[in-house]
């Protein structure tokens, strides 16, 4: 993780996702978007001995490479080769990526996994940088190498996602997320809005550690939290790497962004400590960027619990049955709209899609009223933007609104709790919303 601190925007973090898929009926013969997470395979124990012989490796390449893995040293290249060497043995198509900063050469690898929705495409990566002091195995061997024995699961399990796959490890991020950067800033648009979601692992493992994890998307930060709630152990909102690493590359770009993080140079609280166990008042990573960042510097049940976890993500979201083109979300739960008085909503939440919604979204409406010009109605997007459908009028005199209206929503997320606002504005006249839909 660099050193330079930043602040995340916590905006994203304040639209609600109150409602859940129980609440909205599937349209007649379509099934119901799943949720993030719904899946068709379990992730396989990730063996911590496998992902430790990893960090063994890099602190042997650092030993031999001047003692650091650190941009435009030989450390580096030789971390980058060992990563490369094991994933074209496993069956990858791996690409090394050049740039150049700092006056040195600096490299990212990223790997594809062959099948999956190649319109959907799910990455997991880590820098494999270390800074000039250190062999730099929490930061981030811990997270390189939790990628590296994933992706090299998903080849011994011969795994057939139903999103396409790819892994990367990223160059030069102790230097201000160069590798990162460089990587999304030169995908073309058109590949850029294939990456339906980016997932980080920075420092995993530390010796007095945290179970932080990113709340910058709500779907992927459940997938999560899910999975620590199923073994037993509590954690927190992820604040002290804000920013700091690759995932603000892609967040930056209007991708979606999750992942994993065990502490750095903060001190862990008493009420930490209670909960996590370890020593309060210290460091979660007491040789963060230092020299003694070595093998030494790994909590083995903090690598353990998250290399697991890193795989569970990886086949929980990369394993998910996707929702085609022509999908509807429909809620069919009546709502009286009182006479003359204020607006009124029925939700539906929208998971498991890619990208924005169309800019022909058609919203299916179905108000039962015995004077529609009294209605005024909305369809409002998660973010809270509204689009109007329909005015009220005077001259309109007659009952209900049966219709469907096309809405351009392109510049809004697909995914989250949209709603039909309808209010009645004038005296005399009474009805409901019986049902309305969404189609994708």
């Amino acid at each position: 993780m660099r050193l330079a601190p930043s602040r995340r925007s916590l905006a994203a973090a304040s639209i609600a996702l109150a409602g859940l898929l129980a609440t909205a009926v599937p349209a007649a013969g379509a099934a119901a978007a799943p949720a993030e997470g719904s899946t068709t395979a379990a992730a396989p124990d990730i063996p911590l001995a496998s992902v430790k012989a990893h960090l063994t490796q890099f602190q042997s390449i650092a030993a031999a490479n001047g003692g650091n893995r650190a941009h435009g040293r030989t450390g580096y290249k030789a971390s980058i080769d060992y990563v490369k060497a094991k994933l074209d043995a496993a069956g990858y198509t791996t690409a090394v990526q050049q740039f150049t900063t700092g006056g040195a050469v600096g490299y990212n690898l990223v790997a594809d996994w062959p099948g999956g929705d190649e319109g959907q495409v799910l990455m997991a990566g880590a820098h494999l940088d270390s800074v000039t002091s250190g062999a730099g195995i929490n930061d981030n061997g811990s997270g390189s190498a939790a990628v590296l024995e994933t992706a090299l699961a998903v080849s011994r399990a011969g795994l057939r996602p139903t999103r396409h796959l790819r892994f990367a490890w990223w160059g030069a991020e102790e230097l201000g997320l160069v590798g990162s950067k460089y990587y999304v800033n030169n995908l073309p648009a058109a590949d850029r809005a294939k990456v339906s979601a980016y997932l980080n692992f920075d420092m995993i493992g530390s010796p007095n550690p945290g179970y932080f994890v990113y709340d910058d998307d709500v779907a992927l930060e459940k997938v999560f939290k899910d999975y620590f709630t199923g073994i037993g152990v509590s954690t927190e909102i992820e604040t002290e790497g804000d920013g700091r690493s690759d995932h603000a590359s892609f967040k930056n770009a209007g991708i979606r962004v999750g992942g994993l993080f065990t502490g750095a140079g903060r001190a862990k609280t008493a009420a930490q400590a209670q909960k996590w166990g370890g020593t309060a008042g210290q460091s979660f990573d007491r040789c963060y960027h230092s020299a003694c960042d070595n093998t030494a510097n790994i909590n083995d049940t903090a690598l353990d619990r998250n290399s697991d976890a890193v795989a569970h993500a990886v086949w929980t979201l990369g394993t998910a049955v996707t929702v085609p083109p022509g999908e509807a979300y429909e809620n069919a739960g009546d709502v009286t709209v009182p006479d003359n008085g204020p607006a009124v909503t029925s939700s539906v939440e929208v998971a498991g899609r890619t990208g924005n919604a169309p800019a022909a979204l058609a919203v299916g409406v179905d108000i039962k009223h015995t004077w529609r010009g009294d209605l005024v109605v909305d369809l409002v997007a998660p973010d809270g933007t509204a689009y109007r459908l329909k005015n009220s009028s005077a001259n309109d005199s007659a009952d209900h609104v049966v219709t469907t209206y096309t809405v351009n929503a392109s510049g809004e997320p697909a995914n989250g709790v949209w709603k039909l606002r309808v209010q009645d504005v004038a005296a005399q006249d009474t009805g409901y919303i019986d049902s309305w839909k969404l189609t994708f």
